[in-house]
């Protein structure tokens, strides 16, 4: 992507970031709730492809966040993200989708490096996660039920995502 159509994708993003942060599942991604979830082709950080399903087998609920290294809503997020790894990481998988926009593998891999979250970050490089399950913006979670269906969905560093887990793990 040339320089010129990076500054209009991220400054796009950027007017939808400034969206409200509480909106239903299927205004803020095209998902509703009890759908399933969707497959897709992302790519491990070195590279390697492989289906963002195969993380998140069925018999385990999932939290999935669509992410970016230099999303704040993101860094907003985190301390509920590692606090549900620490305590239900056992219970739950928890995956981060590197979005493809403004940022590299590398630079997601230092991240992973410097920060050491315990769960999975893959590279949407092509966008096929973003499509597949209509992440339209980054801070967006994602959660699943025990056979792969759409129970939570949120965007927005103002989530309770404690409570939705504890929700999910004890249906």
């Amino acid at each position: 992507m040339n320089r010129s159509l990076r500054k209009i994708a991220v400054g796009l993003l950027g007017l939808v970031l400034l969206a409200p942060t509480a909106i239903q599942a299927q205004d803020a991604l095209g998902l509703s709730l009890g759908s399933q979830a969707p497959p897709a082709a992302v790519d491990d950080l070195e590279g390697e492809p492989l289906q963002i399903l195969d993380l998140m087998p069925k018999g385990k609920p999932a939290l999935i966040e669509f992410w970016a290294t230099w999303c704040e809503q993101c860094e907003a997020l985190q301390p509920q993200l590692d606090r549900i790894q620490a305590e239900s990481g056992d219970q739950i998988n928890v995956v981060a989708v590197a979005v493809g926009v403004a940022q590299s593998p590398r630079r997601v891999k230092r991240h992973v490096e410097d920060h050491d979250p315990g769960y999975p970050y893959v590279y949407d490089s092509r966008g096929n996660a973003v499509r597949a399950y209509k992440a339209t913006t980054t801070s967006i979670v994602l959660m699943l039920d025990a056979q792969g269906k759409v129970v939570y969905a949120g965007v927005g560093p103002d989530q309770d995502l404690l409570g939705a887990v504890g929700e999910v793990l004890a249906d």
